[in-house]
C-alpha cells in the first residue's frame, strides 16, 4: 500500500480531497489529520510515502509542520506538497523544506491525479531499482563478492565487522558500521531493528517479546534470528503489519 498523509483542519475540503485521492486507485492508504500535533501522532505510527499540507493551518503552519517533518531522518526526502489558496508562501516552502510542488484550492481532480500519480510512478520505479540491485562486499583477501538486496535476511554488528546474513550465506564486511552499512545499501526494505541490527521487513514471519526492552525477529525460511530493541519496536511492527489483515 502507498500511504499518503492528508493533514487540513477543513473537514469538507479534506474529504473532497480524500475522495478525488482513492478514486485514482485501490493501493492507496490515506491517514487524515487537522492539527499538527495530529499529523506528528500518525507519523510516528506509520510509515508515510507522501505529504499533502495545508500551508495556513488554523492552530499552526503547515509550513512548521513540514520543517518538523524534515527533522525526522526516514522522511528527509519524502515527497511533500502544499495545499494552498494562495501564492506568497509558496516560494519561501520551496526554499525552506524543498517541496516537491503545491496544488491550488479549489481543488481539480485532474491535476490532482496527474501530480500523484507522476509521484507514485517515479517512486515505484526508483524503488524497484534499488531492492533489485546488487551490492559489492570486499571479504578478507581481497575477495569480492556480489549480493543481491533482495537476498539480504539481516546485518548483525560483529565487533568492528558486519555480518550479512543472505538466503545463500554469510558474507562479513570488515571494518564497517551499521550506519555506514545501512547507507551503502539504500534499500527501503533494509531497516534497523536494534543498535546491532538492521532486518529486511519483507521477511519477517514472527516477532516474539522477551521483555519490556528486547524482542526476536523470526524469518521465512530461516532458523536464524534477531534482535528488535525498544528504541525501533513500534515502527518495525508497522512495517510487518502493513498490508495485512489484523484480527487482534
Amino acid at each position: 500500500m502507498y500511504s499518503i498523509m492528508l493533514v487540513e483542519d477543513d473537514f469538507m475540503q479534506r474529504q473532497v480531497l480524500k475522495k478525488m485521492i482513492l478514486a485514482m486507485n485501490n493501493f492507496s492508504e490515506v491517514y487524515e489529520a487537522d492539527s499538527e500535533q495530529l499529523a506528528l501522532e500518525i507519523i510516528g505510527k506509520y510509515d508515510i510515502n507522501m505529504f499533502l499540507i495545508d500551508i495556513n493551518l488554523k492552530e499552526s503552519s503547515g509550513l512548521d509542520l513540514a520543517l518538523n517533518i524534515r527533522k525526522i531522518q526516514k522522511y528527509e526526502f519524502r515527497q511533500i506538497i502544499f495545499l494552498t489558496t494562495h501564492m506568497e508562501y509558496i516560494t519561501q516552502a520551496f526554499k525552506q523544506t524543498h517541496c516537491y510542488d503545491y496544488i491550488l484550492k479549489p481543488y481539480n481532480q485532474e491535476e490532482v491525479k496527474d501530480m500523484i500519480n507522476k509521484i507514485i510512478l517515479n517512486e515505484t520505479n526508483s524503488l524497484n531499482n534499488k531492492t533489485d540491485r546488487e551490492i559489492i562486499i570486499t571479504l578478507k583477501n581481497g575477495i569480492y563478492v556480489g549480493i543481491k538486496t533482495n537476498d539480504i535476511l539481516f546485518i548483525e554488528v560483529k565487533g568492528k565487522n558486519c555480518e550479512v546474513n543472505t538466503l545463500n550465506g554469510i558474507y562479513i564486511s570488515n571494518n564497517t558500521t551499521l550506519k555506514k552499512m545501512i547507507k551503502l545499501i539504500d534499500c527501503p526494505y533494509i531497516i534497523q531493528s536494534h543498535r546491532a541490527f538492521a532486518i529486511n521487513k519483507k521477511y519477517i514471519s514472527k516477532i516474539e517479546k522477551v521483555d519490556f526492552k528486547l524482542s526476536v525477529v523470526f524469518f521465512d525460511n530461516s532458523f536464524k534470528t534477531a534482535l528488535l530493541g525498544y528504541k525501533f519496536k513500534d515502527n518495525i511492527i508497522a512495517e510487518f503489519k502493513k498490508g495485512k489483515v489484523v484480527i487482534c
